[in-house]
């Protein structure tokens, strides 16, 4: 716990009265629950706040209390901005182009580039949304259960389930703190891992049926028309990945999609101890961790394959 900017963000959000907090385009369960938990938490501190996500919410996460406020733009003036769980200024979105640096930038990405005026990165956590568990509390602020859920879907998604291989029994006591208000876990867990809609299923069996493995890699494919033929409205995966994770006999998962600006967007995992990924997502401009990572490519469906499996291969040796 770095004490020296966590006393300088106590300070900093002592002082705030009109907030914007920020996450990355494409959120996942750690970008919307870190984005409510801290919203939700300064919002009952009096402060004005405007929770902002270029993407929206996903249909799975619109049951947590207060995902109906967050909004995809933000309006009128501020002062304090600040970014959770994104690594890169970038993957906030074109609206914040010409918005200014972020006072404080809260994330536990290792590749995070410290683009704020306060920067608050823990590497060793396994989610934003963990590190708000912790410093919350410090900072003055209240978990109430409707922060607790928020916080704990953050926890649950990033970890899959404490599946991943960073898992510590300090990610486990913090669950048991957040399920101590009165969360239910099992259903956070229902709602952000296992259950998925009928389009997401068919975009499933669409990614599944492409699967390829060559030389320690396993990976999936999704295209345009997948997304067309399966009536998915989203622009992600549907988490195909986590499946892609669970096959056997590979040291890398990966899964591409199609998006429809010519871009390809690609997800990678570590499926053995001791793989970095982040390594390749860097080179790509993407970011990540060790374990899990993904970087979005300018380019053709079939080019941007070829070239990230070339270098994939390159540089982990496989």
């Amino acid at each position: 716990m770095d004490s020296q900017f966590s006393g300088e963000i106590k300070d900093r959000l002592g002082e705030a009265k009109k907030v914007v907090i920020a996450s990355h385009v494409r959120p996942d369960g750690d970008a919307i629950g870190s984005l409510l938990g801290l919203g939700l938490a300064l919002h009952n501190a009096g402060k004005s706040v405007q929770m902002i996500l270029a993407d929206g919410v996903p249909s799975s996460f619109k049951y947590l209390e207060g995902s109906k406020f967050i909004e995809k733009e933000p309006k009128g003036g501020h002062d304090t901005f600040i970014t959770v769980d994104c690594a890169d200024f970038k993957r906030t979105g074109s609206i914040f182009e010409n918005f200014g640096q972020p006072d404080i930038n809260i994330d536990h990405h290792k590749t995070n580039e410290k683009y704020g005026k306060i920067n608050l990165i823990e590497a060793d956590e396994v989610a934003t949304s963990a590190i708000l568990t912790n410093h919350l509390p410090t900072w003055g602020f209240t978990i109430t259960q409707p922060i607790a859920a928020a916080l704990l879907t953050g926890i649950i998604t990033d970890t899959l389930g404490f599946r991943t291989s960073n898992v510590t029994p300090e990610a486990l006591r913090q669950a048991a703190t957040l399920m101590e208000t009165g969360v239910d876990m099992p259903e956070i867990y229902m709602h952000s891992l296992v259950r998925k809609t009928f389009p997401a299923a068919k975009y499933w069996g669409a990614g599944l049926s492409s699967l390829q493995s060559k030389n320690d890699i396993v990976w999936g494919t999704l295209t345009l028309t997948d997304r067309r033929t399966s009536g998915y409205s989203g622009n992600d995966d549907a988490d195909l990945i986590n499946m892609i994770s669970a096959i056997n006999g590979n040291k890398i998962g990966m899964v591409f999609v199609e998006q429809s600006n010519h871009h390809v967007k690609i997800s990678w995992r570590a499926l053995e101890a001791g793989v970095d990924v982040s390594k390749v997502a860097k080179h790509f401009k993407g970011g990540g961790h060790a374990a899990a990572a993904g970087a979005d490519i300018e380019g053709s469906l079939a080019d941007v394959q070829k070239e990230v499996l070339k270098v994939t291969r390159e540089m982990l040796n496989l």
